[in-house]
């Protein structure tokens, strides 16, 4: 199990790429799912996030809303590890589940942080199913 330098003893969930250009929610969705357990890398840009994603495996792609995110999260979905991938927004009024190719997407409202971190943790089973599915018996 991997440790935090921050907090030795415990145990981190899952490991998130969390990209978005704006540093005031970088920051907050970062502080956010550190606080929940989650290894957290960030960047601020799509070159940036593309090049994390060639260095390390993740479990959980997060982006922000920006039209460049879409390439950072098609790029994300056809790594051989398969991570879940989802958009953070604050500002949309319905929360929206879309199930696309072989994404999963989930627009998630950061004003309630158990809620953010419950879909957080609903991507990664998600994903960690769809990637560890038992074969089929011929």
């Amino acid at each position: 199990m991997r440790k935090t330098a921050s907090s030795p003893r415990s145990l981190e969930l899952a490991r998130v790429l969390l990209v978005h250009g704006d540093l005031a929610p970088r920051l907050t969705l970062q502080t956010i799912l550190r606080a929940g357990g989650y290894a957290v890398d960030v960047a601020a840009t799509p070159a940036e996030a593309m090049t994390k994603l060639d260095q390390g495996q993740y479990e959980l792609v997060l982006s922000g809303e920006a039209a460049s995110s879409r390439h950072v999260l098609a790029y994300a979905r056809v790594k051989d590890y398969r991570p879940a991938t989802a958009t953070v927004t604050a500002d949309e009024p319905e929360r929206r589940r879309t199930v696309k190719g072989t994404g999963y997407e989930m627009s998630i409202r950061t004003e309630n942080v158990p809620h953010l971190l419950g879909r957080v943790a609903e991507l990664i089973g998600l994903r960690a199913i769809r990637r560890y599915r038992p074969a089929r018996a011929i």
